[in-house]
């Protein structure tokens, strides 16, 4: 029996070993030849992972240096998705044991994280922003332990092994509260979210950085190579405000807006050469660091967005219209009635009174409306035309213009043109009712009086401090000539009267060695809730000292409803307070000089 011929059989083995070769080179020439760079595109997007660099955000000091808002060292707990599913783990419910572990740790909720790690479709999940140094610690101790179990017990899988942490900042504010309207607040997504970090968040923030890196199983390989942008840092904000009057000021509103059981309270603190404000306080106030205990009524800077009607201190205007067109002098005399008619009113003053006998001098220290009234009627030949000169000083005075500081939300006030003034608005104006400011506003008209009758636009940054240390100072503010020299130095001689003399509003504002000038307000407050006058807002304003001013304070509180509501007392001691303490601090000397104590009454 004869064997059959191998050959066929060998021919056909070649044959085929010969079309697997083939097909192996086919498929090698296409792998490295034709798709190389597809395929090492898709090799380097399984490999390198790209993450932002955080840039540290500058710093917000106070006018000496000292931190108001700095950043700190915190981590974003991120994971890769990819490392969680049953083929990267051998485990079906990996998602789940390292969400057991993670959620306490980090503070948020088992299933929220569970969902987190189960995002298809990526490799990148924030599961935590800006945790602390320490949070992170315990997911590394945790990670540790759990590697070297899996390493001698087959059984142990290392479910955090696709956790990583990526280097930030997180913002905070060692003095709690103080300055908060001011400062503003850093918000979830690393942007300034009110304030002064609104404002400049541009500088502030600094630009990000990029890194790719290689990783193999959520670990960082050191030896594959990496790509980085640094990061560059933001620059630092030095303020005008004075930390320690800025405790002060607040600390004397917080209590007197608590002892009157009022809706809020202000208090701004200016130098009135440089227009430079040295406190600007609120009360409510908050704590940016902890938003979620904020009233959402406390949020902002109610001395810059609150819109109202000043009241008598308003009159300082209108006496300074008077002055300089020479329509009277301080020793001009007024007759006042016990009221007033004038167009579709009657006026009256805040107390009944026999007609009193004043000057114009008196008129402001006793703070008469309808002397104010005549004495306004004084600035034209009609009363149309005295509105029109009345219009223009108010404007010069920086009423229902922006302040200049270009603060988030700020309110320019409301000063219609003398046009639309009602009947009653042509004579409720000149003291203070019908028109409406803000409280830096306010402080501004009393700064300008104090520096010689010369507007200083206020400012709030004094300058900026890049990465290199560079300190840049601030644009120097606009200034204006709004009465002469003369016409201030008359009138700071005036408000003397209404703190000095005894049948003065503002004895409560006397501050012992010092010469004080200064004015109350008391003013029908419109509620914002209805729109109609319900309350008052009691103000004070002056500065110090009043023959060579170097500091204005203006205070001003809203609907006081326990004890007296009237300026003089309420705001009169808040001034006082922070103004000596700004005094004290910034060594400012008494200047010994005798007052002029000019008339308040005449006999006719």
């Amino acid at each position: 029996m004869r064997l059959g011929s191998p050959r066929p059989r060998l021919r056909l083995v070649g044959l085929a070993l010969t079309l697997v070769m083939l097909a192996f080179v086919v498929r090698l020439l296409q792998v490295q030849a034709v798709d190389a760079s597809a395929y090492a595109a898709k090799a380097d997007q399984n490999r390198y992972v790209g993450r932002t660099l955080a840039a540290v955000r500058g710093e917000i000091t106070d006018r000496g240096g000292v931190e108001l808002a700095t950043s700190v060292d915190a981590y974003d707990i991120i994971a890769d998705p990819t490392l969680f599913t049953p083929d990267a783990t051998k485990t079906p419910d990996a998602p789940e044991q390292a969400a057991a572990l993670l959620a306490p740790i980090i503070g948020q909720d088992t299933a929220e994280v569970t969902a987190k790690l189960k995002t298809p479709h990526t490799r990148y999940v924030l599961l935590a922003h800006r945790r602390t140094p320490q949070v992170w610690n315990q997911i590394k101790d945790l990670k540790n332990t759990l590697a070297v179990k899996a390493g001698t017990d087959r059984n142990t899988v290392n479910v955090l092994a696709g956790v990583l942490a990526t280097p930030t900042s997180k913002r905070v504010y060692p003095n709690g509260d103080l300055a908060a309207g001011i400062l503003g607040w850093v918000n979830a997504e690393g942007r300034g979210g009110g304030g002064v970090e609104q404002q400049l968040n541009k500088e502030l923030a600094g630009k990000d950085g990029k890194i790719r890196y290689a990783q193999s199983g959520g670990r960082l390989v050191p030896t594959a190579g990496s790509a980085e942008t640094p990061a560059v840092a933001g620059t630092d904000v030095e303020l005008t405000i004075d930390r320690d009057i800025q405790w002060a000021a607040q600390n004397a509103i917080t209590e007197q807006v608590r002892k009157s059981k009022a809706d809020r309270g202000y208090v701004v603190v200016q130098d009135t050469r440089t227009g430079q404000i040295l406190a600007m306080a609120n009360s409510p106030g908050f704590d940016p660091n902890d938003l979620s205990k904020a009233s959402s009524a406390a949020l902002g800077n109610a001395a810059l967005q609150d819109a109202y009607e000043p009241g008598s201190t308003a009159k300082v205007m209108t006496m300074a219209a008077v002055l300089q067109e020479n329509a009277a002098t301080p020793m001009t005399h007024v007759t006042v009635p016990n009221r007033l008619h004038r167009g579709d009113r009657l006026f009256a003053d805040d107390v009944d009174h026999a007609t009193w006998y004043l000057t114009l001098n008196g008129v402001l220290a006793k703070s008469s409306n309808i002397g104010t009234i005549l004495a306004a009627g004084q600035l034209g030949k009609t009363q149309e035309a005295a509105n029109q000169v009345l219009y223009s000083y108010l404007r010069k005075f920086g009423i229902g213009e922006p302040t200049g500081l270009g603060f988030p939300g700020e309110t320019n006030g409301i000063l219609a043109p003398p046009g639309k003034w009602s009947t009653s608005q042509q004579y409720t104006i000149p003291f203070g009712q019908g028109v409406s400011i803000n409280a830096v506003q306010a402080a501004s008209v009393y700064s300008t009086i104090a520096n010689g009758g010369v507007r200083v636009e206020p400012t709030l940054v004094r300058g900026t401090k890049g990465p290199d240390g560079r300190f840049t100072p601030a644009p120097k503010p606009e200034e204006n000539r709004v009465v002469s020299a003369k016409t201030a130095k008359t009138l700071a001689q005036m408000l003397e009267s209404v703190v000095d003399d005894e049948q003065g509003t503002g004895i409560k504002a006397r501050i012992p060695g010092y010469r004080v000038a200064g004015k109350t307000g008391t003013a029908n407050r419109v509620d914002p809730a209805t729109g109609k006058y319900r309350g008052y807002t009691s103000s004070f304003a002056g500065f110090a000292p009043a023959d060579n001013p170097r500091v204005t304070v203006y205070c001003a509180i809203q609907n006081a409803t326990r004890g007296s509501y009237f300026g003089g007392q309420i705001c009169g001691p808040i001034f006082k307070q922070v103004m000596e303490f700004s005094l004290k601090t910034l060594q400012v000397p008494p200047t010994g000089a005798e007052a002029a104590n000019l008339p308040v009454t005449f006999t006719p």
